[in-house]
């Protein structure tokens, strides 16, 4: 399952998380003149911490540097692009919902969670291990709690024939912890590869610190940041699911726009979906628009009698 997006859009630039794919990519670029040697250095080994011998050869500096610099290297472009996709679809609203800086030492405390795990089930293991995985694991257990009726745009290959699904995040993130641990339990963790214990640590080091970090208050540098940060606009496409109503023939729903754009005026698409059907229209937004105004979309509601279509009303809801 490839996830292509959640409905749930961030009231804020995700300036930290846009800041760590950013980071992850300049390094994998550095990375690519000699992969092996930055993987050895600063790859996390756990043999490096656990083998008196091997030890030995390596200052304090030297073993400290690598819990974080493996969080930023990985071992393939493709590894690098699955690893950042995750962290552009679940990041910016664990940000959102955190801020800034305190989503930037949640992140860190989950990959370094992560490590611990992947140590705990490979104490000798001198294979490095990389990846920003573990720490997006943390992200996608955060996601798990704080959304789980958000729904997943997700891309399902079956042979060779592409189908999209909205998937409830709880079902899709709820599979994929499941995955992780049925491929742990039947692969020889001393083998190379994929290390599952470390998403498994990471996705639960992600639950629990959850509840940590949302009972810290924000810094006054924090709020300032997310008043700096504060998107202007909602979405351009909103997805309007109509509400029950005695009338037949019209369908009833809301759009919420910013200040700004109510004062402004705007242009939407509106994605109305009414059980496995789904219409796309252009709604043009008058400037001065107040908040509750009711709009009419002529002639897209049902079909009537006859063959002629009811309308569409949208009530505005104007949130800061």
């Amino acid at each position: 399952m490839i996830p292509l997006r959640d409905t749930i859009r961030s009231k804020n630039y995700p300036v930290i998380n846009n800041a760590l794919i950013a980071l992850n990519v300049i390094v994998f670029i550095m990375e690519m003149g000699n992969l092996d040697r930055f993987v050895l250095i600063y790859g996390f080994i756990p043999a490096r911490y656990t083998v008196p011998e091997i030890a030995a050869y390596f200052t304090v500096g030297e073993q400290l540097f690598p819990l974080i610099s493996f969080m930023f290297l990985h071992g393939g472009f493709w590894h690098l692009v699955g690893n950042m996709w995750f962290l552009y679809i679940f990041g910016d609203n664990i940000e959102d919902r955190l801020g800034h800086l305190r989503y930037l030492v949640f992140y860190l405390l989950c990959g370094w969670a992560s490590a611990l795990v992947h140590l705990a089930f490979n104490w000798h293991s001198q294979v490095p291990t990389v990846g920003a995985s573990g720490a997006i694991a943390g992200i996608m257990g955060a996601y798990f709690i704080l959304y789980p009726r958000s729904r997943i745009l997700t891309l399902i290959p079956i042979i060779i024939i592409p189908f999209f699904f909205e998937i409830p995040a709880a079902f899709f993130l709820g599979f994929w912890i499941l995955f992780q641990v049925f491929s742990a339990s039947i692969i020889d963790p001393h083998a190379g590869g994929i290390a599952w214990w470390a998403h498994i640590g990471g996705f639960l080091s992600g639950m629990a610190f959850l509840w940590v970090f949302l009972s810290i208050p924000k810094t006054g540098m924090g709020e300032k940041m997310h008043a700096v940060t504060k998107r202007g606009k909602t979405p351009r496409l909103h997805r309007i699911r109509p509400a029950d109503s005695d009338d037949a023939d019209n369908l009833y729903g809301t759009i919420s726009i910013t200040p700004g754009e109510a004062k402004r005026g705007t242009r939407k698409v509106i994605n109305i979906a009414e059980g496995s059907r789904k219409r796309l229209f252009h709604l043009n937004i008058a400037p001065g628009t107040g908040d509750g105004t009711m709009l009419r979309m002529a002639g897209i509601g049902r079909v009537k009698e006859g063959g002629e279509r009811g309308d569409v009303f949208l009530r505005v809801n104007i949130k800061p």
